[in-house]
């Protein structure tokens, strides 16, 4: 009886220590919120709505950030099915260098692209589309920095699709080709729209490949992140501030709609 209350007691110890940390993490995110939030005043909203400059930036972000999730989704659907269904030599290198540009710091992503249009091959493609210093260098730069977010999920959502039902369809007369698209991508819906989402915050997140690749340049390559910067970089706090709240609230509202669908906004590797 004794044994059993000590247990108990060092259970709720445990579970106790465990809220604390909890509870320390989200009181460190809040405060850096309400401090954010409180430091931006209505006049420097107003004014975001009346800044071309922004406004351009905002927009070329959506346009962007719209291209790269078509163009991730593409990639990520098929790399995803074939990472969940089929097991071939070199699956686990592959598997881990899906996740390299997850764990690479983001400036060796640009860094890396800009020695890469140096090379003969680079240089070639270059002369044909450029793509440093220019709009196709930003969707370059978020899709190499979102889609494995995008892979990452969508080929969760397909290990939870039972690989039985694709053999029933294939009984039934079906080829792999119809047994994926009528079986397996309809039941993996819901990941692979929150692989749109993953790819889609990551790609109007990302800085650091941006300011090197395509630099930054107003009414050119400028992007809600590097709109901050510049704003910040020529005393405009409070705008760089207000620009910044506004992609908190955008990566809010994805975060939610993942959580509606089920998933899950972590990666699991």
């Amino acid at each position: 009886m004794r044994r059993a209350v000590v247990s108990s007691w060092r259970s709720r110890l445990f579970l106790v220590g465990c809220a604390i940390g909890l509870v320390a993490v989200v009181v460190l995110i809040l405060s850096l919120l309400i401090a954010d939030v409180s430091y931006v005043r209505w006049e420097d909203v107003q004014g975001l709505l009346a800044d071309n400059d922004v406004l351009a930036s905002l927009y070329l972000t959506l346009i962007t950030s719209g291209i790269t999730v078509c163009i991730g989704l593409a990639l990520a659907i098929p790399s995803g099915y074939i990472l969940s269904r089929c097991h071939f030599p070199g699956h686990a290198v592959i598997d881990s260098l899906i996740d390299l540009p997850i764990i690479l710091p983001p400036l060796i992503i640009g860094l890396s692209l800009l020695v890469f249009f140096q090379t003969d091959i680079g240089s070639l493609i270059e002369e044909h589309w450029t793509f440093v210093y220019d709009v196709r260098g930003i969707i370059l730069c978020q899709l190499i920095a979102g889609t494995s977010f995008g892979i990452r999920s969508i080929t969760l959502a397909f290990n939870g699709v039972d690989e039985r039902l694709e053999h029933v369809a294939l009984t039934l007369g079906c080829d792999r080709l119809q047994a994926f698209l009528r079986v397996s991508l309809p039941l993996a819906r819901n990941g692979i729209v929150t692989g749109g989402i993953l790819i889609w915050t990551r790609a109007i997140g990302i800085y650091g490949p941006l300011a090197i690749l395509v630099g930054i340049v107003r009414n050119k390559t400028e992007v809600l992140s590097t709109t901050i910067y510049l704003e910040q970089s020529v005393g405009h706090d409070g705008t760089a501030l207000a620009v910044a709240l506004g992609m908190v609230i955008m990566t809010i509202i994805a975060l939610v709609s993942i959580r509606l669908l089920g998933g899950r906004p972590c990666v699991e590797a």
